[in-house]
């Protein structure tokens, strides 16, 4: 460093400190870091190429954490960008790391990794077929300019607390310097962190000093040091002249911040390739911390790595379902064998059978952090039973058992803390502990879980005795709410709530009568009342539930189907099912809510696929003119871009239909630029949802499905239609988003492919859900999450 930059870095330090009111250190090594508290914290991008987490296996259906005989590891990570983004330890609700990534520097150029490359992703353990048999990647990320190329292989270890990184650099040209970059997020929020830095480690805490991490790696670090975001941080510092001119050894534990930590490795030369492991540590405090750290470095990545894989073997192995769905898919099981693993990562170990949404922040990149937010790693009942029912389906039957156990914990009842209303129903979304987050009433969230109980049951893995029981504690008081309502009194919310009108649909935004909704609370009914009369011995309640149910099911044309709607070229007299009604005249024509920054709309102008889900419960016949005209109303591609539903995608030169939610959705990326969801913005978008074309693939089969065989040619031809359809929404590592990029708009911020997952989550697992459902019904020639005893009553 020259020494007019020594002064003007100097003095930078000196006027930062007197304008922050910091501590700032006076010299430019060693001591406590300027700038507090940094830049506000954000998430990270949201489109991740993969998720990963050690399997473990039920004890007595929990996971039973003895120590060093049994230890359960609790980490989970995420990566998108080519680089680690979210990183969790102790919940998967609680990520401990935003991202961390290489700098690099050489002749005349600073990159950060995850602009400056581009990034391939593939799984280090597969079949011969290509199947991936682990969640363990090979990230490989080359310099745009063909400068160096970082491979990185990625996975947790087993038996530690532990997140650990083989790393293959390359240099192309002479004088490459790598830095290893890390922003911690302890406590999953961002802005409450203190960071230190030793000769061989890289460290953070979070302000309540009981959550530690620790990186360390088995090659030297040269230099290294701790600073505030945006201010004394390592990309700051390198960003000015490509060298690491600052060392500082910790930032204020009196101004925690938005830390981060950077190290820098020995320089490489031209055909110079380097590998050496890191590892981040995890613990309650430094020791612990530290400790994980060294013994995974010191039993190494060949021992590891095996281990890790050879639990998710074990896993696949055993669902005996798999092998006769492969014959199903359109990609040889590549997809099915991935989505098999991404739902079981996607479970807490902490709290056996909570079942989050997704890894992701939706639009994580742009979405402040600076206080504690789930995001969609949450339990949502409705999200919950997909994923239940598909583990069902992939022959796993520990799985889905531990989940309903799990239920209890997100019920309301007389119990509940804070509630002086009704009880029974079943909270909106929740952290994995149970911790309330939303409050709102949904009706098909309530009815899922009795749903889910009597899958249980028929398949043998409930008993009789124990589906009554819990039909006692539990599903009664859901099917009870189902049937009479009553009034909510819970933490913000006060209202009366007369079944089947619900207080939120399943897209969370509306009250009133909706298709989808009144298909779920219909089938929760009728199953709870086959659960009182044939094991818990309670005739009159399931006489009760039987007529409810009867009368919701009898004036579903009369609430929520139009007879004097739009008409389209094959609805000439325009008669469909509405997305919902907030009244009991669904021809009235009458306001819904916009939301999402929309106005509000007449309620004949929206559709959604949601009346689809009447015909998969059983309720109506996939044939019966009301449901074909809706399907035929909600095709309508002339229909205006803003209201349209249907969009067609080439793939290889074939078609493969996707849906949006329903017309008029904000819930989606900017049309002006393509930029991020951020609320009550009119100019958003939804866009299309993968598992509707999975729902479609469904009521396709059920309408084949009328008493006739359906062939193996028609199943054919479902699969190479539905299933590759979904198979191609997936990205190049199998996981599939919650939205796609429909091409409406400016797609200048993000430029994503047409087809592939954008910003909002990816993967979601109920994405992947519908996925091995939809093979699974292929493969039975049935739907495998319909209920007979409702066909069999209504059709």
């Amino acid at each position: 460093m020259n020494i007019k930059r020594w002064l003007f870095v100097n003095l930078l330090v000196l006027v930062s400190a007197w304008l922050l009111g910091t501590n700032a250190a006076w010299a430019v090594g060693g001591g406590q870091a300027f700038g507090a508290p940094g830049n506000p914290s954000v998430w990270s991008y949201a489109g991740k190429q993969g998720i990963g987490t050690s399997y473990e296996q039920y004890v007595n259906k929990t996971y039973q954490d003895d120590g060093p005989t049994n230890t359960i590891s609790k980490v989970w990570f995420s990566l998108a960008q080519g680089i680690v983004t979210e990183t969790a330890f102790g919940r998967i609700d609680q990520a401990q790391i935003k991202d961390l990534q290489f700098l690099v520097t050489g002749n005349g150029f600073f990159d950060e990794e995850r602009v400056a490359t581009d990034s391939t992703v593939n799984y280090l353990d597969q079949d011969d077929s290509g199947r991936p048999l682990s969640p363990a990647y090979r990230l490989v990320n080359t310099d745009k300019e063909g400068k160096y190329t970082i491979e990185k292989h990625i996975f947790t270890d087993p038996d530690r607390q532990t997140l650990f990184t083989r790393v293959i650099f390359t240099a192309n040209e002479d004088g490459i310097t790598p830095y290893l970059l890390v922003n911690p997020h302890m406590g999953n929020i961002g802005n409450d962190d203190v960071a230190f830095v030793s000769g061989d480690s890289l460290n953070a805490r979070n302000g309540e000093d009981d959550v530690y991490l620790s990186i360390k790696s088995n090659l030297n670090f040269e230099k290294t040091s701790a600073g505030y975001v945006g201010s004394s941080d390592g990309y700051q510092d390198l960003s000015d002249n490509g060298f690491m001119d600052w060392n500082y050894d910790y930032t204020d534990q009196n101004q925690l911040g938005n830390v981060a930590m950077i190290a820098q490795l020995p320089t490489l030369n031209a055909g110079e390739t380097r590998t050496f492991d890191l590892v981040v540590g995890f613990g309650n405090n430094y020791q612990e911390a530290t400790a994980q750290a060294e013994d995974s470095l010191t039993e190494g990545y060949e021992s590891l790595l095996a281990k890790y894989n050879q639990g998710w073997e074990d896993y696949l192995a055993s669902l005996s379902n798999l092998p006769t769905m492969v014959a199903n898919t359109g990609d040889n099981g590549k997809e099915l064998y991935a989505s098999a693993f991404v739902i079981k990562i996607m479970e807490d170990k902490s709290n056996a059978g909570a079942l989050i949404a997704s890894l992701s922040v939706p639009w994580g990149d742009t979405i402040n952090a600076d206080t504690f937010a789930t995001g969609y790693r949450a339990v949502w009942p409705r999200d919950f039973y997909q994923v239940a029912m598909a583990f069902l389906a992939l022959g796993d039957t520990e799985t889905p058992l531990v989940a309903f156990e799990y239920l209890p914990k997100v019920q309301v009842t007389a119990s509940t803390p804070g509630n002086n209303g009704v009880g029974g129903w079943f909270l909106q979304k929740t952290h994995v502990d149970g911790t309330l987050e939303w409050t709102r009433v949904q009706l098909d969230q309530t009815a899922m879980p009795i749903m889910l109980g009597w899958k249980l049951w028929q398949a043998g893995i409930l008993s009789d005795s124990e589906i009554s029981d819990w039909y006692n504690t539990m599903l009664k008081p859901a099917a009870e709410f189902l049937a009479n309502g009553g009034n909510v009194d819970f933490a913000d919310n006060q209202a009366t709530i007369i079944p089947p009108r619900t207080q939120q649909e399943r897209w969370e935004e509306q009250a009133g009568y909706s298709p989808s909704t009144t298909a779920a609370t219909i089938a929760g009914l009728i199953t709870a009342a086959d659960i009182a009369q044939n094991a818990a011995n309670d005739t009159g309640a399931a006489n009760f539930y039987f007529l409810k149910a009867d009368e919701y099911q009898s004036n579903l044309d009369d609430l929520m189907f139009t007879t004097t709607g739009i008409e389209s070229p094959c609805n000439a007299s325009g008669e469909y099912f509405l997305r919902i009604t907030q009244n009991q005249d669904p021809n009235d024509g009458a306001n819904i809510n916009g939301g999402n920054g929309k106005p509000p709309i007449n309620e004949k102008l929206v559709l959604d696929g949601g009346f689809l889900e009447l015909v998969r419960y059983g309720v109506s016949n996939g044939n019966d003119p009301q449901i074909v005209s809706s399907v035929c109303t909600l095709d309508n591609i002339t229909t205006p871009e803003n209201l349209r539903v249907r969009y067609d995608f080439t793939f290889d030169g074939n078609q493969y239909p996707g849906f949006r939610r329903y017309g008029h959705d904000g819930y989606g990326e900017r049309t002006s630029d393509g930029g991020s969801y951020i609320g009550g913005d009119p100019d958003q978008r939804g866009r299309v949802w993968p598992f509707f074309t999975g729902e479609r693939g469904h009521y396709e089969l059920a309408k084949l499905n009328d008493g006739s065989t359906i062939s193996d040619t028609e199943v054919a031809q479902l699969r190479d239609t539905y299933v590759r359809g979904m198979e191609y929404f997936a990205n190049d590592s199998f996981m599939l988003a919650e939205q796609v990029w429909d091409g409406v708009g400016s797609n200048a911020t993000y430029n994503y492919p047409l087809g592939e997952g954008t910003n909002g989550a990816t993967p979601l697992a109920w994405t992947h859900a519908e996925y091995i459902k939809l093979v699974k019904s292929l493969t039975d020639k049935d739907i495998w999450d319909s209920y007979d005893i409702v066909k069999a009553r209504y059709q």
